[in-house]
């Protein structure tokens, strides 16, 4: 019998897409045969925009990327700009950088778990996730004056150090963490229409993920052993003990396992972090990097000079090309840099992992009811900023 093609357009005005993203959706009866990512609604020339920009002025834009985890975006550019310039971050800074990177991946699987349960049709965890969030989001607040877009991070170390209020508080927030995950896994564990729409929904096989390139707890789901923090290890994560949550069957309820995981791990390495964290320096010495101390650039002409050349030209990174990944909580985000020896970069690609994840989509969609759809992309944890660069 022959029958006519049916299209459906989900987005870009769709709760779950979030008004930048629209799917054009094939499919036979309820039942999607292909979908189509239409990508652009929030593209700004990021990329391109870096060319003209010195290396401090690119991190507040890495902030707008994946702006659920803009502090991560700001540590795996400034990890790839030190990887060109060879300096060494002193020992506390990179202690600080492990406590905020996590603090953020914890942030990050909250707002995920929230919205996803919420996009579900599971409302109350919307209101659990999002209390401790704020909780957190208050900590990014007090280090660095933003609760989202944080620019915090800098080349060579942080902006500033973390203060007795931070530590107290969030030792407190750790304290009380765990019972609170049990409290989320009660809520959805109990929940027969959370289990039917997770089980079994969006399988993708440990194979097809790394063919598809997916990083992060997508990949880990499909029964990948695979963090660069443990594999390639950066910061002070080579220091602490924790382990990498691995899945089975590669399924939506398995990436829902990962991320509670996950933030369990988190929990424990910023625990070891504050326990162990040393006294010392929080940026660089490397006074060509660095701005000179703001009391002496009020008195002395040659700070003032120095200042002034670091703000207009920017320092200087040795001429070459270098990719640097770093595990953010999507996955693998990576900043792959060409220097001329100049202050900015000649060019600067980014390698963003919902940009990746995105291209799974179609495969891992094919074949499941069209309700299933708003399920399958919310497990893969997309943000657009980080797509439509």
């Amino acid at each position: 019998m022959q029958t006519d093609q049916f299209l459906l357009n989900m987005g870009p005005q769709h709760p779950s897409t979030h008004g930048v993203l629209r799917v054009l959706l094939d499919l036979d009866g309820e039942r999607i045969k292909r979908s189509i990512p239409d990508l652009g609604y929030l593209h700004r020339g990021t990329e391109k925009i870096a060319e003209y920009r010195t290396y401090n002025q690119i991190i507040p834009m890495t902030d707008r990327l994946d702006y659920v985890s803009a502090m991560a975006n700001n540590y795996a550019f400034v990890r790839a700009v030190e990887k060109l310039l060879e300096i060494k971050v002193p020992e506390r800074a990179e202690y600080i950088r492990t406590i905020v990177a996590e603090v953020q991946r914890i942030v990050n699987h909250l707002f995920w778990l929230g919205t996803q349960a919420l996009d579900i049709g599971a409302m109350s965890v919307f209101f659990y996730t999002f209390r401790e969030r704020e909780e957190l989001l208050d900590l990014f607040e007090m280090i660095c004056g933003a609760r989202l877009t944080s620019n915090y991070y800098r080349v060579g170390g942080v902006d500033a150090d973390l203060p007795k209020e931070f530590i107290t508080r969030l030792y407190k927030f750790l304290d009380a963490f765990e019972g609170n995950i049990k409290e989320y896994n009660i809520l959805l564990e109990t929940n027969r229409i959370w289990l039917a729409r997770t089980k079994n929904i969006a399988v993708i096989t440990g194979e097809d993920a790394i063919n598809f390139g997916v990083s992060g707890p997508s990949l880990r789901g499909s029964g990948v052993d695979y963090d660069l923090r443990k594999y390639e290890p950066y910061g002070v994560y080579d220091q602490v003990e924790w382990n990498v949550p691995v899945g089975t069957n590669g399924d939506v309820y398995d990436r829902y396992w990962i991320r509670i995981e996950e933030m369990r791990e988190s929990s424990k390495i910023i625990r070891q972090c504050l326990d162990k964290l040393p006294p010392g320096r929080i940026l660089t010495d490397d006074h060509k990097i660095t701005f000179p101390d703001k009391g002496k650039v009020m008195h002395n002409m040659e700070t003032l000079i120095h200042h002034f050349l670091l703000v207009v030209q920017g320092f200087k990174v040795p001429p070459g090309d270098t990719y640097c990944g770093t595990e953010t909580p999507k996955g693998e985000l990576g900043f792959y840099i060409v220097s001329d020896g100049s202050g900015k970069p000649y060019r600067m690609k980014i390698r963003a992992p919902s940009f990746i994840h995105i291209g799974a989509l179609d495969h891992m969609a094919k074949g499941y009811m069209v309700a299933d759809i708003v399920t399958i992309f919310g497990t893969l944890d997309i943000v657009m900023g980080e797509c439509d660069r």
